[in-house]
């Protein structure tokens, strides 16, 4: 199934704003993970926590998943296909991944979110809350060797691929 050329187009424009997206608001969490990380103002901790629960869960995580589903309508809908180049293989295996971390850790950020909007959450307990960096900088690392990946377009097609480039030569050669 390929896709016309201006629904390929707006389908790429769709998938780059999604994986922008996502990628910027992983910076912007990674800002608000490094105050948790090293301020020593309760406070500051407090609102850090709290829009790191925002972000995660209203920008992030739709950002994630909507870039997963439109790398597969563009990997499905395009030349390059799902399975014919190792760069394509491997940008969905690390997105995916990626997707399913950060869901994973969406509940955690959720909860401790919860811990730091309640007023009743001391100030010692508010700088004792772990902080997630790990995480961020593993992730924005993924994305940007997604987003690497699929600027240059590695050559190097899979077994899969080579034989779907044998089929379609002895195709055109009958």
């Amino acid at each position: 199934m390929a896709l016309t050329p201006g629904l390929r187009k707006f389908a790429l424009a769709v998938h780059l704003t999604c994986s922008v997206g996502w990628l910027g608001t992983v910076v912007a969490y990674l800002t608000l993970d490094l105050t948790v990380a090293t301020s020593q103002d309760p406070e500051a901790v407090r609102a850090a926590w709290i829009a790191m629960g925002l972000v995660t869960s209203w920008a992030i995580v739709p950002f994630a998943i909507s870039s997963l589903v439109t790398g597969l309508v563009m990997s499905l809908g395009t030349k390059w296909g799902l399975f014919r180049h190792w760069w394509v293989l491997i940008s969905l295996l690390l997105t995916a991944f990626a997707t399913v971390v950060l869901l994973s850790e969406a509940g955690v950020i959720g909860r401790l979110a919860g811990v730091a909007a309640d007023p009743a959450t001391s100030s010692d307990t508010l700088l004792d809350l772990p902080h997630t960096l790990p995480h961020s900088v593993g992730g924005l690392l993924v994305l940007v060797v997604v987003q690497v990946l699929n600027v240059y377009k590695p050559q190097g097609l899979t077994p899969y691929g080579w034989r779907k480039q044998r089929e379609q030569r002895g195709l055109s050669a009958s």
